[in-house]
C-alpha cells in the first residue's frame, strides 16, 4: 500500500542528491562534523526533494503518459491519484522545511526554498513545456542540494557556496542534454522542447562540449581558492578532462549517437560522485569570503 507513495517521490533522485548534500556539508565542516546537524540537513532536504518530485509527477502526468520511460508512473497508471500524490507532496514539503528551519539555519532553508520554487513553479509548471531554456532553469534547482549542505554548516553564502552552486549548475547541463539525446523519441512524442528536439542533436553536442569545458574550469576554483587540496585538483582535472574527451568523441563520423550519449550520461554521474566524495575528504581550512549571511 505504501509502495505507490514511495515511487511517486522518485527515490533514485533523492539518493543521488544525498551524496552532493553530504559533500557540501563535509566541505564546510572542515573536519569538525556535527552529526546531528548533518542528519537534520539530509532528512530535511530529502523530504523537500521528495515533495518536489511528488508534485512534479502530478503536474507531468499528461506528458508522462506519452513517454516510454515514464508511462508506468503511478500517477499515470492511476495506482495513486493525482490528488493523493499532491497532498502527500505538500505534507512532505511542510515536514522538510520544518526540519530545516528548526534544526539547521535560515540560509540553508532559504536555498532549499529557492530550489523548490524553481523546480515546481518555474520549471515544472512552465519552462519544461514551453522553452528550450527549461534545462537551464532546472539546473538551478538541481544545484541546490550541495549548497544547502554547505550553508547548514556555515550559515552563510560565501565564495565556497557560490562555486558549488555554479559547479553543479554547469554539471547539470551536459548531463541533461545527454539524457535528451538518447531519450529523443520520448521527448519528441511528448512535445517537450529540449535542445536536441528543438534545435537539433548537432547543437546539443556542441553545448555538451562547451558546458563540460567550462565545468572543468569552475571545478578547479575550489582548490585554487583554498577550499580543497591537491587530491581534489587531481580528481577534478582527470575526471573533467576524461569527460570532455568522451564528449568530443561524439564528433566521430562512425559514432553511435545513442550509445555515446549514454556514456556521457553515465560518466557525468561518476564525475559528480567522485568530486562530491573528494571534496568531503580533501577540505582545507580557509577564511570564507562572505557574500550573504542571514
Amino acid at each position: 500500500m505504501m509502495k505507490p507513495y514511495l515511487n511517486v517521490t522518485k527515490p533514485g533522485i533523492i539518493i543521488g542528491n544525498l551524496i552532493s548534500v553530504a559533500g557540501g556539508f563535509f566541505l564546510a565542516s572542515r573536519g569538525h562534523v556535527d552529526w546531528s546537524l548533518m542528519l537534520a540537513a539530509i532528512v530535511g532536504l530529502s523530504l523537500v526533494v521528495a515533495s518536489g518530485c511528488a508534485i512534479n509527477n502530478c503536474i507531468d502526468r499528461d506528458i508522462d503518459a506519452k513517454m516510454k520511460r515514464t508511462r508506468n508512473r503511478v500517477t499515470v497508471t492511476g495506482e495513486l491519484s493525482a490528488s493523493k500524490a499532491f497532498c502527500f507532496g505538500v505534507l512532505l514539503g511542510c515536514l522538510g522545511f520544518a526540519v530545516l528551519a528548526i534544526y539547521t539555519n535560515a540560509m540553508a532553508t532559504l536555498f532549499a526554498a529557492i530550489g523548490y520554487i524553481v523546480y515546481v513553479g518555474f520549471y515544472s509548471l512552465y519552462m519544461k513545456r514551453k522553452s528550450v531554456y527549461g534545462t537551464v532553469v532546472g539546473s538551478l534547482s538541481g544545484a541546490v542540494p550541495p549548497v544547502v549542505g554547505y550553508c547548514a554548516v556555515s550559515g552563510q553564502f560565501d565564495a565556497g557556496a557560490a562555486i558549488l552552486l555554479l559547479m553543479f549548475c554547469l554539471w547539470q547541463m551536459p548531463h541533461s542534454y545527454a539524457i535528451a539525446i538518447f531519450r529523443y523519441d520520448d521527448y519528441k512524442a511528448a512535445n517537450i522542447p529540449v535542445l536536441p528536439v528543438a534545435q537539433g542533436i548537432a547543437k546539443a553536442k556542441l553545448h555538451i562540449v562547451l558546458y563540460i569545458a567550462v565545468f572543468s574550469i569552475v571545478t578547479a576554483l575550489l582548490p585554487l581558492t583554498g577550499y580543497t587540496g591537491t587530491a581534489f585538483m587531481v580528481v577534478a582535472c582527470s575526471t573533467s578532462l576524461w569527460w570532455l574527451a568522451m564528449a568530443l568523441r561524439g564528433y566521430r563520423s562512425d559514432v553511435d549517437v545513442n550509445g555515446w550519449a549514454r556514456q556521457v550520461f553515465a560518466f557525468s554521474i561518476f564525475t559528480i560522485t567522485a568530486l562530491s566524495i573528494t571534496m568531503a575528504l580533501d577540505f582545507r581550512m580557509v577564511t570564507p569570503q562572505l557574500f550573504v549571511q542571514l
